[in-house]
């Protein structure tokens, strides 16, 4: 292996970009300027009607299927204890059952949910494991402020919040609070910080332009694998361009007037509400068209006044004590989930309302967590304009075996994405 020639300075890998740090992989051609940590110059630096929306909001650790999923299919099914909080949205909604991507994993699988690619499958498929939300906010541009809301927490089992996905495969980090949500929303900056703020953006483009510049000398020096990791490198340089460029655009236009109060941060459990609320706030005024909501992290049972975790909970062994823990904190996501399809039922939109106008997916990339198991996902659709008020049970393998991707070309394709597949899909959805 020869040595990488003296000129090539680690200037030319490294990104400072807007929240974002990108990283040149290790590249066997540059010899000892590709890897250890000695290499990685990373630094982040913070920044500061009748439309199709789209909503989708995933917990980590499913539902107690026994509680959710009614015996009989079709319109006339029963209300499950974990259904009864939605029951006056009855007509407002459909259950699904049957639905999944066919990945094994547990946990480490519910990443995909989506997505329906697991990441460490993602270079094989033909837009890698981009998520749903990701996919349809490629089509909004610069129409909003913001693209998309991912909304979160960092915290919590096997990391933080892992549901949404860019097209080169980087994660999408969450707003962690309802705090910080309300001030992307409603908080400008002042005009000296307008102006440091366009002077970054003004720094960010050059450096940019050079690291573009420098990709054409670099690509030869490169072997043929060499070459594909540096395309997926810049895959992601072109991304944080089109982060920028959104983010230049809308720096001098005000942001709309905040109806409330700027909250503080208290734990997932007591502000769930509000993050519904500020996400319905973020929709009516137009401020995105496409947000996403994981519960998981810091949404603990010892707010509940339960001793045992969440997790443990879901590992609950038929235990019926741990059982009853369990349905205790879902039934409190289906009850604020319910008050989030009547918020907006309430807001006027076009000649229907926010609801009529919003596809809004619930449910989970893992199916029994106590079991470990991704099949059989709990998915719930609610408004969009789609036909519902039905329990539709679906096949669970066999010929008839639907992908949930199917489903998700169909809501891409009811939002305005010209798109003939998605994920795993083999077609739109039946």
């Amino acid at each position: 292996m020869s040595a990488a020639p003296k000129t090539l300075s680690r200037r030319h890998f490294f990104l400072r970009s807007v929240g974002v740090t990108l990283a040149l992989p290790a590249l066997e051609s540059l010899g000892r300027y590709a890897a250890g940590a000695g290499s990685a110059l990373s630094v982040t630096e913070t920044t500061v009607s009748g439309t199709r929306r789209m909503v989708a909001i995933g917990n980590l650790l499913g539902f107690y299927q026994p509680e959710l999923f009614p015996k009989t299919p079709g319109k006339d099914y029963e209300m499950t204890r974990l259904l009864k909080p939605l029951a006056e949205h009855r007509k407002d909604f459909t259950l699904y059952s049957g639905l999944d991507h066919g990945v094994k994993g547990g946990h480490f699988a519910v990443h995909s949910f989506l997505s329906g690619v697991l990441q460490m499958n993602a270079k094989g498929m033909p837009e890698g494991n981009i998520s749903l939300d990701q996919r349809a906010a490629e089509t909004v541009g610069g129409e909003t402020r913001f693209p998309s809301l991912t909304i979160g927490s960092e915290d919590g089992i096997h990391g933080g919040c892992q549901m949404c996905w860019t097209r080169s495969g980087t994660r999408v980090p969450p707003i962690p609070g309802a705090r910080e949500l309300f001030q992307k929303l409603f908080v400008d900056e002042s005009s000296d910080g307008l102006a440091k703020t366009r002077d970054r953006f003004d720094l960010k483009g050059s450096i940019l332009d050079a690291v573009n510049g420098d990709a054409k000398s670099l690509g030869r020096r490169l072997n043929k694998g060499d070459r594909e990791k540096l395309d997926e490198y810049f895959t992601s340089v072109r991304d944080v361009e089109k982060q920028l460029e959104l983010k230049r655009q809308w720096a001098d236009v005000p942001k709309p007037d905040a109806p409330i109060p700027e909250p503080k941060n208290t734990n997932m459990v007591d502000d769930l509400p509000l993050l519904y609320d500020l996400m319905v706030l973020a929709l009516q005024t137009d401020s995105t068209r496409i947000a996403t909501l994981e519960i998981g992290g810091d949404f603990e049972s010892r707010y509940f006044g339960i001793n045992q975790g969440y997790h443990s909970l879901s590992h609950h062994g038929q235990v019926r004590e741990s059982i009853d823990g369990l349905l205790t904190l879902e039934d409190y996501q289906m009850k604020h989930f319910a008050r989030f399809l009547s918020r907006l039922k309430s807001v006027s939109d076009g000649e229907g309302t926010l609801l009529d106008n919003t596809m809004v997916l619930f449910g989970s990339g893992m199916a029994n967590a106590n079991a470990h198991t991704n099949v059989n996902l709990p998915v719930v659709l609610a408004g969009g304009g789609f036909k519902h008020g039905e329990y539709r049970a679906l096949p669970k393998d066999g010929p008839g075996k639907v992908p949930l991707c199917n489903l998700y070309l169909s809501l891409l394709q009811q939002f305005g994405v010209e798109t003939e597949r998605f994920g795993t899909s083999t077609g739109t959805f039946v």
